[in-house]
């Protein structure tokens, strides 16, 4: 089966499930650029070794696209299925609009979205770009309803499992209190509890909302922001609310990256949007309950209150501390949705979605 993907950048899930489904078919993968330029350079550290890597040449723009015509010479050529998965950039809507063109099927697969229902000229293009794929691979409810919004019908839609974590990266059972101090000592954490939040110093991923939550938190809990440099917004308002208990942690590499996780007792993600949230993944993997946001659609299909986490209104510090507080003081209930969480994740591994892929593309083939 030859497979043609295209999309915008190389980053490291993404390759890690093209190496995986290269191993199942025929793939080649174009890119439109080699690397973001708001990403840590560990983003480029990856391996190739089971699919054609093709990065095109363009104009870039954005942190995360590129306009490549060079993409028109690829699909010209015969390809059992043309997966294009950056369908609102440039690049992906000249490949759309030339298959359209020439009557070539194609398939339109996201990571996520969540529809919006305005009247501007966005959403004009949306629905003119999103409509006439063959198929549409969607991460869950949410993102269905966006693609229904935008012009799919019912019929053409498929589920697919979105993760970024394999078999091997999930917990066999959940961590026991005493592994956890030992963890906790080799890291330097001196606090009794810990609350873990990932992710990029950005507006959008509510991290003022946090830090916010965080202001009537106990000396015995200790809150760890992993992933980035804070601006000065940030460590000024960690200095106006007094935080003595909050870190801010830089980038880590997976492997320390997994301490952290193991080292918490809860993960937030008090995102204003996401149109997924990976880290809702992993954080799960690790049997950790999971606070996240009506607007995290990770957290809106894979969260239920009180079973994996909550899920909480944005903009809503008191909220927050709310629910940070009755996890915190709940060590039964945090026990049990560790044991929930490691089960409900084993569906979402990188070999089910490459399963699912192709399980997909054969019904195509035989259609």
């Amino acid at each position: 089966m030859k497979v043609l993907w295209i999309t915008n950048i190389p980053s490291p899930y993404r390759v890690n499930f093209f190496n995986k489904l290269g191993e199942k078919c025929n793939l080649t993968v174009l890119f439109e650029r080699g690397s973001a330029s708001d990403r840590d350079e560990s983003w480029k550290n990856y391996e190739v070794n089971s699919f054609n890597n093709v990065i095109l040449k363009g104009i870039n723009y954005s942190n995360d696209t590129a306009i490549s015509v060079g993409i028109f010479s690829y699909l010209s050529k015969k390809y059992d299925h043309i997966v294009i998965s950056n369908p609102l950039t440039i690049t992906g809507m000249m490949a759309i609009f030339y298959l359209k063109l020439i009557k070539k099927k194609y398939i339109i697969v996201g990571d996520g979205g969540q529809a919006k229902y305005k009247r501007d000229i966005k959403e004009f293009i949306k629905r003119i770009v999103l409509t006439g794929a063959s198929q549409y691979l969607s991460t869950g409810n949410e993102h269905s309803k966006y693609y229904l919004r935008y012009g799919a019908t019912e019929d053409k839609i498929k589920l697919y499992p979105f993760t970024s974590i394999s078999n091997k990266d999930i917990l066999e059972k959940p961590m026991e209190r005493n592994e956890k101090r030992k963890i906790r000592s080799s890291l330097g954490i001196r606090h009794d509890k810990v609350v873990l939040v990932i992710g990029q110093f950005i507006h959008r991923k509510g991290f003022d909302i946090m830090l916010r939550a965080s202001s009537n938190l106990e000396d015995n809990v200790g809150v760890y922001f992993v992933g980035g440099d804070p601006s000065i917004e940030y460590l000024k308002l960690k200095e106006e609310l007094r935080l003595d208990n909050v870190y801010f942690i830089g980038f880590k590499e997976k492997e320390e990256l997994s301490k952290y996780y193991k080292a918490s007792d809860i993960f937030v993600l008090p995102t204003r949007e996401d149109i997924w949230g990976l880290v809702i993944n992993e954080a799960m993997a690790y049997g950790l309950p999971v606070i996240t946001t009506n607007k995290c659609v990770a957290g809106v299909e894979l969260i239920t209150d009180y079973e994996n986490g909550f899920i909480i209104p944005v903009e809503n510090p008191s909220i927050l501390n709310e629910k940070i507080l009755l996890l915190l003081n709940d060590s039964a209930l945090i026990d049990q949705i560790a044991i929930n969480n490691l089960n409900k994740i084993a569906s979402y591994t990188m070999e089910e979605m490459v399963d699912k892929h192709l399980s997909i593309f054969r019904k195509l083939n035989e259609g």
